[in-house]
């Protein structure tokens, strides 16, 4: 006699992580990534449960937390917002650069493409992308407008990119925003 135990079906995780000294020492209100989260549940009609952080600009912290929320949390997808800029407290790319094993340049160069159409500081970011396992962590900017003006030029290809590295298949929801998959 075969038995079979029902399946659970587990949301997708995604992570999303401020990198702010002020915002996790309660200084003030941590808009970037509760801006993240709201443009992500604009964007997917895939349920998906946020893994959510605030830390401060800290490289060891921020490599902990990204490897965290990829081996053990399984998240698909990590966003980062702050830390991108040239001061020396931002090593948020550092610290992805530290714990990916493939980089993705595109995702940056887009990004500081689209935010050059806004202002002209946007030479100065240095977002980036990477992989880490069946993760795609994405390094936004710090401020809510920006974060979404990037997410809109980058997240056509977020999800046939996390197709191709095994993760789940997320889909959109069409009228905000669409993706590409190639034709089979």
């Amino acid at each position: 006699m075969l038995i079979t135990m029902p399946m659970t079906i587990e949301n997708v995780k995604i992570g999303v992580i401020n990198i702010s000294d002020r915002a996790s020492a309660g200084i003030y209100e941590d808009l970037p990534g509760k801006a993240a989260v709201t443009i992500l549940k604009e964007f997917l009609s895939t349920p998906f449960d946020p893994v959510y952080r605030v830390i401060p600009d800290k490289q060891p912290q921020i490599e902990k937390e990204l490897i965290q929320l990829s081996d053990f949390h399984k998240c698909c997808l990590i966003i980062t917002t702050g830390g991108t800029g040239p001061a020396i407290r931002d090593v948020t790319p550092e610290a992805t650069e530290a714990v990916c094993q493939k980089i993705l340049p595109g995702f940056g160069e887009l990004m500081r493409a689209t935010s050059l159409q806004y202002v002209p500081t946007a030479i100065l970011s240095r977002q980036t992308a990477g992989i880490r396992g069946n993760s795609l962590l994405l390094n936004l900017p710090g401020k809510p407008k920006a974060i979404r003006e990037c997410l809109e030029a980058i997240f056509p290809a977020i999800p046939y990119c996390i197709d191709l590295i095994g993760g789940p298949y997320l889909q959109t929801n069409k009228g905000t925003i669409r993706t590409f998959r190639p034709q089979k």
